[in-house]
């Protein structure tokens, strides 16, 4: 089946825990991560064309090569050996320099949407592989859901769903950059470094204070992100189980296991913030959600697929 265009819904993630275990042979850090996916979304749309173009309406990210999303064209072109381009249309809507995983999210979404629209049948894996030349979280992005992330991202195990909760999700005034992030910790190490592994046997047990107990972001300490304790004390004087920082910041979120409580603390953050949500944990990564084919009406599917967790 020929499409002329596709809608792709491409999901930010969290992280439910973050440390740093060490350096590895080629000087990154080595990571150990919960990941979770939650249901703020870039909207993504794809149209056939012979050029390659990128609009972010409304957007002040810039447009030019370094974008991940025109990084993801141009891989998943080179990797296919179509000769054939894509006019793309990005609404962004999760905060920039903010942990969340907009980019990546934003590369996940060009590489499953121009997979569709070319119909070019590449597995998950195939995508992964294209997708871990373009970011390190973009391989995350694409799987979505609950995993265990390891090395710099390349390493994931799959887990069972995160417990049924809600996330309260507030990007402060000034974001974060990750390499100055990175080189604080150098420079100043963390008092904080989570059990990672009690966090992925909490999940498994379908425990979320289990899963709260066991949360932590190495990195929160030197993120430089100055709002940080102050959203996190509001959090949770509403309610939040767990409160800390997401990434290398400087989003923060809360842990709810009450929906009531969860709207009660973005009334009270939306009084400093702009950028305040509340999201739920989801199961999957980017979806095509629109598809219009050639002199036809558009195919509209609100069904997201089923992917299975292993491990």
């Amino acid at each position: 089946m020929q499409y002329r265009s596709v809608t792709v819904l491409a999901p930010a993630k969290l992280n439910l825990s973050l440390d740093v275990v060490g350096t590895l042979p080629n000087g990154y850090h080595d990571l150990d991560m919960v990941m979770q996916t939650i249901d703020l979304y870039e909207k993504i749309t794809l149209r056939r064309s012979n050029d390659l173009s990128l609009t972010l309406p409304g957007s002040f990210v810039p447009v030019n090569d370094k974008n991940t999303a025109v990084k993801a064209a141009l891989a998943f072109f080179d990797y296919t050996g179509l000769l054939a381009g894509v006019d793309m249309t990005i609404y962004k809507r999760v905060p920039v320099r903010a942990g969340m995983a907009g980019g990546s999210a934003d590369a996940a979404g060009v590489l499953v949407g121009l997979n569709e629209l070319y119909g070019a049948h590449l597995s998950m894996s195939e995508l992964c592989a294209i997708g871990a030349g373009i970011g390190a979280d973009v391989p995350f992005a694409l799987l979505g859901g609950t995993c265990r992330v390891r090395g710099v991202g390349d390493l994931m195990k799959a887990l069972p769903p995160c417990p049924d909760c809600r996330f309260v999700v507030a990007m402060p005034s000034v974001g974060v950059s990750t390499p100055e992030a990175f080189a604080r910790y150098d420079t100043m190490g963390s008092p904080v470094h989570p059990d990672c592994e009690a966090q992925e046997q909490a999940i498994r047990d379908c425990n979320l204070a289990g899963v709260c107990a066991a949360g932590g972001n190495a990195l929160e300490h030197c993120s430089g992100a100055v709002e940080t304790p102050a959203i996190c004390k509001t959090l949770r004087e509403h309610g939040a189980v767990m409160a800390q920082m997401t990434g290398s910041g400087a989003a923060v979120f809360g842990i709810f296991d009450d929906e009531n409580a969860a709207r009660s603390a973005v009334a009270a953050l939306k009084n400093g913030y702009k950028q305040v949500y509340l999201c739920k944990p989801t199961h999957g990564g980017p979806r095509v959600t629109v598809r219009r084919l050639f002199g036809a009406k558009k195919i509209m599917l609100r069904v997201s697929p089923f992917i299975p967790y292993s491990g």
